[in-house]
């Protein structure tokens, strides 16, 4: 191993905040361990620990400590075995824990996160996971989420993201004849429950969004990524498939509708605005325009309007 830089007194002081709460959570653990998880070298590692028993609660007069107000270890363990064990813990007890409601409603959202291709798979939701239920005030509420089945495109992408292989399909765009794509892909993205893949196209030679809703005979091919590091668009930038679209809506809405005016054209008259945008998929607006009470109008394009009316009416109906 090569030898581990000199430690500036910054640097000592981020790691004392990590390390304890690192210690605490590991319960016990070799100082070699310790020092690679902080990129240290061992004789470092040791000195930390050992400084932390002169660290603890400030006395009444703000200077005396009594030994059950400072931290201890297994000196034991340390100096015989080289393993690191926190025998006696200060002010950690104090810090906020969460309700037993609140845990429970943040392991559902992981829960769910888990399921998004290329991000399931991490170990880190399986620690996040544990870690929540551990520092709940009260044992979390059993939680079952019941994601929505998952199709064959679905599926697919989720494989080709986690082998890093590209994926191969027929793509429709918006008016446009269906087209064979070849796809590196990045990441995916899902947006008022639409869900997007962007990547790498081999046929256009530029990274791409692309709607999962108008893939069709999806492969997953032998071919490894080659484009995964090129820079992906942003959510609102300009794409050959994006669809252009007018809507419009009063002067004084225009700050609630955030990221989707930042690229358009909008004109204003009377104090009534008209903006020109373009976005990934024309039914991603159904949302926008029901979010605003009926104040936000979509002009074109027709299968725009179309899809924000059926969405509409099937709340609607919903209450009959």
């Amino acid at each position: 191993m090569s030898e581990r830089r000199p430690l500036i007194a910054t640097d000592r002081a981020a790691i004392m905040l990590q390390l304890v709460p690192y210690l605490l959570g590991k319960g016990e653990v070799s100082v070699a361990e310790a020092a690679d998880e902080f990129e240290v070298s061992a004789a470092q590692m040791r000195e930390m620990v050992e400084k932390l028993t002169v660290i603890g609660l400030p006395g009444d007069s703000g200077f005396w400590q009594m030994p059950n107000e400072l931290f201890d270890i297994d000196w034991d363990l340390l100096t015989q075995q080289d393993l690191i064990v926190i025998t006696n813990s200060v002010g950690l007890e104090r810090s906020p824990k969460l309700t037993a409601r609140e845990a429970a409603a943040l392991l559902a959202g992981l829960q769910l996160a888990r399921t998004i291709p290329g991000v399931g798979d991490s170990e880190i939701f399986a620690g996040l996971l544990a870690k929540l239920s551990r520092g709940a005030s009260a044992a979390p509420a059993e939680v079952i989420v019941a994601s929505e089945p998952v199709d064959e495109v679905r599926s697919i992408v989720a494989s080709a993201v986690r082998e890093r292989l590209a994926v191969s399909f027929t793509y429709k765009a918006t008016d446009a004849a269906p087209t064979t794509r070849t796809v590196d892909p990045v990441k995916v993205q899902i947006a008022s429950g639409q869900w997007y893949l962007q990547g790498w196209c081999h046929l256009r030679r530029a990274m791409r969004t692309f709607h999962l809703d108008r893939v069709s005979d999806i492969r997953l091919t032998d071919i490894p990524i080659s484009h995964g590091g090129e820079p992906v668009p942003g959510w609102f930038e300009d794409g050959e498939d994006d669809v252009v679209v007018r809507v419009r809506f009063p002067e004084t809405v225009a700050p609630l509708l955030g990221d989707y005016l930042d690229r358009a054209t909008v004109d204003t008259v009377d104090g009534v605005s008209t903006a020109t945008m373009r976005v990934a998929d024309e039914v991603s607006l159904r949302r926008l325009a029901a979010k605003r009470g009926g104040v936000v109008e979509i002009l074109e394009p027709e299968g725009a309007r179309r899809a924000a009316a059926e969405w509409a009416a099937a709340g609607l109906e919903q209450y009959r």
